[in-house]
């Protein structure tokens, strides 16, 4: 067990290790580029999923060509604007042709020239409906509704309908609370994997470059771990203040398309305090992980090679989660929650469900428990795979002198 002299110096050094590698990170060029890195993808995304909104609003916008005989595809286009109110999603009718006795239409012909969905022919009271299965399933009912009005000619009354509105029920509020968790577990995920690989290129750079050995001599590998760990969560963390400001400004200036998400069983600010808390032990989690991975690769090559299970694990820990999150109270869920990888998305997701408190204080000293582990185990690996060259040849030295003649 540590002294409290001791812990003191290792927590010094791992402030001075932290304050170090934040200032280098943040004032340096690329950090800019790092904060507008996640805005190309955005801004891309955004307008190709406007100008797909566009054209798929531009092709379920169906049209009904009208082909009746004299004045009755007007007195149906009339009863359609009449009912459009009333009947939501109506496809807008438009008169095609004003057929004359023993005259014909050709509406498989105009359906395969031009942009109208279906085309309605015959008469008022027999109509034809020519158009494809989905589209004749989808207007045959409402057609015949409207002919009917069509036909008598005259405006009728329609009751008013009363309505009794419930605020919410608990049914959708369970379904939106269910909602905010799936959202918060995503962005956690999100965040947690753009971020937490700035911790290994960190290292692999002063790896490479011998500056980590140098340091290794003056401090403990622990602290020198925990340090460059919690100026790589600051920088995480001044990246999302930013990332978060630009957030509201756009919220601020009246964008409609935010979503807007149920709030949670335990509250909006103490739900917001638990997801800043779990993606700091999230990140501590899978940087402890990175850094462990950094000390025992040598090259780029070698970092992508091994980082590639990390990865990979990560995603097999979201879909835990996840799964976990439409599992309540089975195993699944246990396991999920006591796997330190996994417990930081199951437990965000348990606040946005559960009012329950308690539960979170467990998991936190948990999740910090498996972090102080994990940095021990990786500074421990560090050292036998970087350092222990020097120690060894001490060693083999000391063995050489004191060996009888």
């Amino acid at each position: 067990m540590l002294l409290p002299d001791a812990m003191t110096e290792r927590l010094r050094a791992a402030w001075v290790i932290a304050r170090r590698d934040f200032v280098a990170v943040v004032f340096s060029k690329s950090f800019i580029f790092f904060l507008l890195g996640p805005l190309f993808p955005l801004v891309i995304g955004f307008v190709a999923g406007s100008i797909g909104a566009t054209v798929q609003r531009d092709l379920d916008r169906p049209v009904v060509g009208v082909a009746l005989p004299a004045h009755e595809g007007d007195r149906l286009v009339m009863a359609r604007d009449a009912m459009a109110d009333k009947l939501g999603g109506l496809p807008e009718f438009v008169v095609l042709d004003r057929l004359r006795a023993d005259e014909r239409f050709d509406a498989r012909a105009v359906l395969r020239n031009g942009r109208i969905a279906a085309v309605v022919g015959g008469s008022l009271a027999a109509p034809i409906l020519t158009g494809t299965r989905e589209r004749v399933g989808e207007l045959r009912g409402p057609l015949s509704l409207l002919a009917a009005r069509a036909q008598a000619g005259g405006a009728e009354t329609y009751p008013p309908v009363k309505v009794d509105l419930l605020a919410t029920s608990a049914a959708r509020e369970r379904d939106g609370r269910v909602l905010t968790a799936q959202a918060g577990q995503v962005l956690l995920f999100l965040l947690t994997m753009l971020l937490a690989g700035m911790v290994l290129s960190n290292l692999v750079e002063e790896k490479a470059n011998k500056i980590i050995e140098v340091l290794a001599a003056s401090i403990p590998m622990d602290a020198l771990f925990l340090g460059k760990l919690f100026a790589m969560l600051g920088v995480s963390l001044a990246g999302i203040a930013v990332w978060g400001t630009g957030y509201g400004v756009l919220v601020l200036a009246g964008a409609k398309s935010m979503p807007v998400l149920a709030a949670p069983a335990v509250g909006w600010p103490l739900f917001l305090t638990l997801g800043f808390l779990y993606f700091a032990m999230a990140y501590l989690l899978l940087g402890s992980i990175f850094l462990a991975i950094g000390g025992m690769a040598n090259t780029v090559r070698e970092v992508q090679t091994l980082s590639m299970p990390a990865t990979m694990m990560q995603l097999v820990v979201f879909f835990l989660a996840s799964f976990a999150l439409a599992r309540p109270g089975s195993w699944i869920e246990t396991v999920s929650t006591v796997f330190p990888v996994s417990s930081p998305y199951t437990m965000l997701a348990h606040a946005a469900r559960d009012t329950a408190l308690w539960p979170h204080l467990v998991a936190l000293i948990w999740q910090g428990l498996c972090v102080v582990l994990m940095i021990r185990f990786g500074a421990r690996l560090f050292r036998r795979t970087v350092m222990k060259s020097g120690p060894a040849r001490g060693r083999k030295a000391k063995k050489a002198i004191t060996a009888p003649a």
